[in-house]
């Protein structure tokens, strides 16, 4: 059979222009089954859009037999885009999709099979979450500890799994109060779901396996349709999505392909009258596997040579991203995890700039070194928009926007409410699915009293029982409202509501054939005679403007999906709105520096990255010591942030950090352990605590603008501008210049002298660049006295006088008045401290020790503003 001539003859020699031999081969290996083990930034995007040109160009393949597989829409819409410049019209019809929107085609196709209307409803996390939240307050099982996100997660990780709650029912033990509470908070989920013609995220992709399972001859439909499918991040593939990729290349039996109605004669059919199972591609890095929480298995993908016998396996290690001295640091780390396919990411893009270490004293410390690198990278010319702060915890940024408020820079909190979360937003959202399918009861709940119309938990717990007395949807009960003896003030509330959405019903009911109604129109009526935003931009709270605000937006996007999408009706926006993932809102040309968690750092990459709180608890995170594959899987998140840096990599970590009103002692990540100490440039090392290479301590930096660190370039003491150079960036002691000595005390001049002493013996190799002895070399001041009016020597800020002592025993913390630096509070059991005796001229005694710097300890200060 031949394709139509819309396809090219000409060579395939262009596609394979500029690919290196691995990528090469892996666009022209022809075989059921293919593993592309891509590195980071190795450009598997542009081998799969190739792989996909040449299966069309070289007429193996209709557009139409091709299903491609990404993990968000972004990430689709780049790929569809790259293969339509390769091939311009003969690129029509492909399905390049994620797994879920992919399903969700299947399902609209085939709901009815089911007993489901075509339009149901997509519940994101929030409703489900609303929903078990009314379900076990209903139920009454707040006492057993259930919570919403609770049995959330725990649903989602049954149906991940494919476990329905029949099959939940046959395993869960009887004996057990706490779990027959969840099963029956699940059975009455999974009811109300099924009463609202509606799913969830997680059973978008199940339903789909149960309907190939149930019905082999819809199966065949679609394994005869997919001739070559081709998975993105296939290591991040939980057990649903990987059954469904084994459901869509499982050969037809001969007794199926019989049976079953295809839209042509099968061409692929062999002489057992049975269809061979469709062509897999997978890629992916099992070193980049970071999603077990969400279900991912890795075994996917370290075991799809067993599942796919005589698979081919091609290895891409050249990468395209990072320096050479970036990717080393990252293959030591990912080394030292065992369960993988070994490979060795390089480049041929140079060694580059060393990684910048820093240890600060406290979290707020890490946050102004960071601040002043981005300055300094900003004026450098590097845009805002080019750099990025990762960190494990969300918890991690409040000294972050603090010191970047402070300092003016712009940012940005990936991870925040998101615009489709807005209750707002979700408001609007509720009565257009209302209109779409009205037998979404939780959609018309949200809405029944909004905005306010007289219409309260009463009323529609008793609209609820009548619907279920009467076997009727909540909808119907609305229409016979008269029926149940409300007054005529909510009798008249219920009709009219009914009354809009019925009309609003007809106008989204298109005829077979006729142009469907654009969705504008549709929430515009829904706004106007409901009254919702006239009400919004009528209230004296300003939040209520900014909502109205968020409306008009909402209705400028429903315009847009008209103007893009002419064909296309209610149903199709909904479905493209429930879809929208976070990495989708991203956008990179807003000017600001991003900060994200490193799991949201996925797939990204920047000139100039930090990776903060590289710590033991945070980076492996304290959780992962009782997983099985935790710290692994912490690794490869390191992993993965590392190998987001193009340029500059930054890694810093805090001795001290404040969580939970406690400030608690930090020790270094094994992982920096693991990096070859000739790749770190550390401007302040855990092991010193101090600036290295001659740079100055970081407490001298304070003199820019006191406690704050601000730019001014003013001493801490006076309004004079301050003769130290500036701290951390300096590269040599010849840069600072000192105050005469007898415009100092005796203590800071000889505090002073020695440290230019260490400064120098480090220089001359005297230190290791990570001294690795640090976990176990942190000073222990227990029997340590201090108070008021004590003098003290800090191996880093100086000599000071103590002007007050609070807390007890182990949290003890001494305010000090150093010279050098002004007040702070340090954590008396393990700061780097010596009370100092005087004479009884106020001298210091010549027994005294005023160096105060040879233990090696770990920095325990907290600045005062923390």
């Amino acid at each position: 059979m031949t394709l139509p001539p819309i396809f090219s003859d000409s060579s395939s020699d262009d596609l394979l222009a500029g690919l290196n031999p691995e990528q090469a081969r892996a666009v022209e290996y022809r075989g059921p089954a293919l593993l592309i083990v891509a590195g980071a930034g190795s450009g598997k995007t542009r081998v799969l859009t190739h792989r996909i040109a040449s299966l069309i160009r070289s007429r193996e393949a209709w557009p139409s037999q091709i299903l491609a597989i990404t993990f968000t829409n972004k990430a689709a819409a780049e790929m569809r885009e790259r293969v339509e410049q390769l091939l311009g019209q003969a690129a029509e019809g492909m399905w390049i999709s994620t797994f879920h929107s992919a399903c969700v085609r299947i399902l609209r196709r085939e709901a009815e099979r089911f007993g489901y209307v075509k339009s149901f409803t997509i519940y994101d996390s929030a409703d489900s979450r609303a929903l078990l939240k009314r379900i076990i307050k209903d139920l009454d099982l707040d006492h057993l500890g259930l919570t919403p996100a609770g049995t959330a997660s725990r649903i989602s990780k049954l149906k991940n799994e494919l476990t329905d709650v029949d099959a939940f029912a046959r395993s869960a033990s009887a004996n057990d109060p706490r779990e027959q509470a969840f099963l029956e908070v699940f059975r009455r989920y999974s009811k109300e779901l099924a009463r609202a013609h509606a799913f969830d995220f997680d059973d978008l992709i199940g339903q789909v396996v149960f309907l190939f399972r149930a019905f082999p001859e819809v199966a065949a439909l679609y394994q005869r349709r997919f001739r070559h499918i081709l998975v993105d991040e296939y290591q991040d593939t939980n057990h649903a999505q990987y059954a469904l990729i084994r459901e869509l290349t499982r050969p037809v039996e001969p007794e199926v392909v019989a049976a079953a109605t295809f839209e042509y004669a099968p061409r692929e059919v062999a002489e057992d009258g049975s269809i061979p199972g469709a062509g897999l591609t997978v890629v992916g890095d099992s070193d980049q596997s970071i999603y077990a929480f969400r279900g991912a298995d890795i075994r996917n993908i370290t075991e799809f040579e067993r599942d796919y016998p005589g698979a081919e396996v091609v290895m891409l290690e050249q990468n395209y991203r990072s320096t050479q001295n970036i990717l080393s640091a990252a293959n030591a780390v990912i080394s030292n995890n065992f369960d993988r396919k070994a490979k060795n990411l390089w480049t041929g893009l140079g060694e580059g700039e060393k990684i910048v270490g820093f240890t600060g004293y406290s979290g707020h410390d890490e946050a102004r070194f960071i601040a002043d690198e981005i300055e300094d990278l900003h004026r450098d010319g590097v845009g805002y928009k080019d750099m990025a702060v990762f960190y494990r915890t969300n918890a991690q940024t409040r000294a972050l926007e603090e010191i970047f408020i402070r300092e003016a820079i712009p940012y940005r909190v990936l991870g925040g409410t998101k615009f489709y979360e807005r209750a707002e937003i979700k408001d609007a959202i509720a009565y257009l699915i209302t209109v779409a399918n009205p037998f979404d009861e939780y959609a018309l709940r949200r809405i029944l009293n909004s905005p306010k119309r007289g219409i309260g938990p009463m009323t529609e717990a008793q609209l609820a029982a009548f619907a279920e007395g009467q076997e009727i949807s909540f909808r119907d009960a609305m229409r016979r409202a008269a029926e149940l003896g409300y007054g005529p003030k909510v009798r008249g509330s219920i009709l009219t509501l009914s009354g809009i959405l019925d009309h609003a019903t007809s106008m989204a009911l298109t005829a077979e054939g006729q142009k469907p109604t654009a969705v504008s129109d549709i929430l515009n009526y829904i706004l106007t005679e409901t009254g919702y935003l006239d009400i919004l931009r009528a209230s004296k709270d300003p939040q209520d403007e900014a909502r109205a605000e968020n409306v008009d937006e909402l209705l400028a996007v429903t315009r847009e999906f008209s103007r893009n999408n002419p064909e296309s009706g209610l149903v199709d926006f909904l479905t493209e709105v429930s879809l929208v993932a976070a990495a989708d809102d991203l956008d990179d040309t807003s000017g600001t520096v991003s900060l994200m968690t490193l799991h949201t750092a996925k797939g990204l990459e920047y000139r100039a990255v930090f990776i903060t709180g590289v710590e033991e608890g945070l980076l492996p995170h304290q959780m992962s010591a009782d997983e099985a594959g935790g710290p692994s899987e912490e690794r490869r998140l390191f992993y993965v942030g590392i190998t987001r840096a193009r340029e500059k990599l930054f890694l810093s970590l805090a001795m001290t950090r404040a969580q939970y009103g406690e400030i608690s002692v930090a020790l270094p990540s094994r992982f920096l352990q693991e990096i070859p100490p000739e790749l770190i440039s550390w401007k302040q090392s855990p092991g010193m605590v101090t600036s290295r290479e001659g740079t100055q301590p970081r407490a001298l930096n304070a003199q820019r603008g006191g406690p704050g660190g601000g730019h001014g370039g003013y001493s801490r003491r006076s309004n004079e501008p301050s003769s130290s150079s500036v701290g951390f960036r300096g590269g040599s002691s010849a840069a600072v210049s000192e105050p005469a000595s007898g415009n100092m005390t005796s203590s800071l001049q000889k505090w002073r002298e020695a440290k230019r002493a260490k400064a120098a013996a480090q220089r001359s190799g005297g230190e290791s660049a990570f001294p690795n002895t640090i976990l176990g070399s942190v000073q222990d001041n227990g029997d340590l006295e201090l108070a008021a009016g004590d003098r003290v020597e800090h191996s880093d800020y100086g000599p000071g006088v103590v002007s007050a002592v609070t807390g007890v025993g182990t949290k003890r913390i001494a305010h000090v008045d150093f010279e050098e630096v002004g007040p702070k509070k340090i954590l008396i059991k393990i700061a780097p401290i010596t009370k100092v005796s005087t004479d009884s001229d106020g001298t210091d005694s010549d027994g005294t020790d005023s160096d105060g710097i040879g233990s090696g300890s770990t920095e325990a200060s907290a600045d005062a503003e923390s």
